[in-house]
């Protein structure tokens, strides 16, 4: 699902980002689904934040105080 390593994947999990467990033996890792989609969801609000600050970097000081013209306009 996300595209990664499985190595990547047990980082994840040792950091705390994922939640998973260890079944049987050898064991195996079995990754919480909610743990995933709340991982995707953190990922995508942190792009989300990222361009919000890359689109207010970039502002012109006419748009911040609302005289002359707009670079942006959306």
């Amino acid at each position: 699902m996300l595209d990664i390593t499985p190595s990547d994947v047990g980082a994840l999990v040792r950091n705390g980002r994922l939640r998973g467990l260890p079944v049987g033996a050898p064991p195996q890792w079995r990754i919480d689904l909610d743990s995933v989609d709340d991982y995707v969801d953190g990922q995508a609000e942190i792009a989300r934040r990222a361009a919000l600050w890359r689109q207010s970097q970039e502002a012109s000081f006419p748009e911040l105080w609302g005289r002359g013209a707009v670079r942006h306009d959306d």
